[in-house]
């Protein structure tokens, strides 16, 4: 690996196995790859699943898709960015495809290709242990390192006012949950939504309705810290789902003609059926909570027709990233969205401590800091 770069990494070295850091060695960007050295990266739940093998890496991997950082290097076919750029980096797509064309890049007809395999499309990899190949490339970046390699399209400038370490999330967790607010349902003014789960993608929901101006706002939470800083960020009613067993009810309670849009972070079958149960006529529900493989809708099919009920999966809340994170950043920047009350941030050589207390509840959303 000529011209190779040491970087340090948190590396999974097989399905399921912990995070450990260890030196690797980064190729050099090719012409179509852009040098970013990471600030912050913050730790997602579909980074967990990636961890104990959902994607079918089998050897050692890094992943981390939620990276921010400085330019070190471009390659000679990149023009939009140089060394010294702030910089947030999303997801990958190809920019060509029928879908990329039509604004939908987080539908791409490549999205497994470029963000999932482990590799670059050619099938190699950039990261190097030794002589052994590290799978490499997640979401286009495997940010989990000091440094990563990833491209253009990925990529949207941070502006100087802006905390660049913390910047991270908006390429995934916060324009997934803002985004199927304010983008995917497109929920009106005067609207009612119910949202389950306060994680940091339902947070980020919960924000997106507050500038969307949603008239009622509830959300399914256990935890009382987040049902509380849901309140804060502008929900109108919280549910412990610990307390009230029979969610549809007590929903129906709050909103007796039902709710015009519901939002599943979770992938419960029994939340699912309670948020379905919950819709008022023509009512639509928004999905993005990973639910177990062979997972089916939970819903009677004659009931949802009569209802004209709509179910609409959700990828990235539908985010064109070059558009939708600027404006992401615009309304942080105005207060109307403070993602950054729900971070947490650990050193990247703390990556289990972060997974353990996001699982356990004791933090919303990390962002880990390689070098710290």
């Amino acid at each position: 690996m000529t011209g190779a770069k040491i970087i340090e990494a948190a590396v999974v070295p097989g399905p399921g196995k912990p995070f450990e850091m260890h030196k690797l060695q980064l190729e050099e960007p090719r012409n179509d790859e852009v040098l970013v050295r990471i600030a912050g990266v913050g730790l997602c739940h579909t980074d967990i699943v990636a961890q104990h093998g959902v994607f079918g890496h089998t050897g050692p991997a890094v992943f981390g898709h939620e990276g921010s950082g400085i330019v070190e290097a471009v390659g000679d076919g990149i023009s939009e960015f140089r060394a010294g750029d702030r910089v947030a980096i999303s997801f990958r797509s190809c920019g060509v495809c029928a879908q990329c064309e039509d604004g939908y890049p987080s539908y791409c007809q490549l999205m497994p290709q470029l963000n999932f395999a482990g590799c670059r499309p050619d099938g190699s990899m950039a990261l190097r242990s030794g002589d052994c190949d590290v799978h490499s490339n997640f979401f286009g970046q495997s940010s989990f390192a000091t440094h990563a390699l990833t491209y253009a399209r990925n990529l949207v400038k941070v502006p100087d006012d802006l905390a660049l370490e913390l910047m991270g999330p908006l390429g995934c967790g916060v324009q997934t949950g803002a985004g199927a607010v304010m983008r995917s349902m497109a929920c009106t003014a005067g609207s009612s939504l119910v949202i389950a789960g306060g994680g940091a993608v339902g947070l980020s929901a919960v924000m997106g309705a507050a500038i969307r101006k949603c008239a009622q706002i509830v959300v399914i939470e256990p935890y009382a810290e987040r049902r509380q800083l849901a309140l804060e960020f502008g929900a109108t009613h919280v549910i412990d789902p610990m307390q009230e067993t029979d969610l549809a009810p007590c929903i129906r309670d709050i909103l007796p003609t039902g709710a015009n849009f519901a939002f599943d972070t979770t992938g419960r079958t029994d939340t699912l059926v309670a948020l379905i149960a919950s819709l008022a006529p023509r009512g639509l529900l928004g999905m993005v909570g990973v639910a177990k493989s062979g997972t089916t809708l939970p819903a009677e099919v004659n009931k949802m027709t009569a209802s004209g009920h709509r179910v609409m999966g959700i990828i990235e809340g539908d985010s064109d990233p070059s558009v939708f994170i600027p404006e992401l950043m615009a309304h942080h920047r105005a207060g109307r969205l403070p993602f950054d009350r729900m971070i947490k941030t650990y050193p990247l050589s703390k990556i289990e401590d972060a997974i353990r207390d996001q699982h356990e509840g004791r933090c919303i959303k990390a962002v880990l800091i390689p070098g710290s």
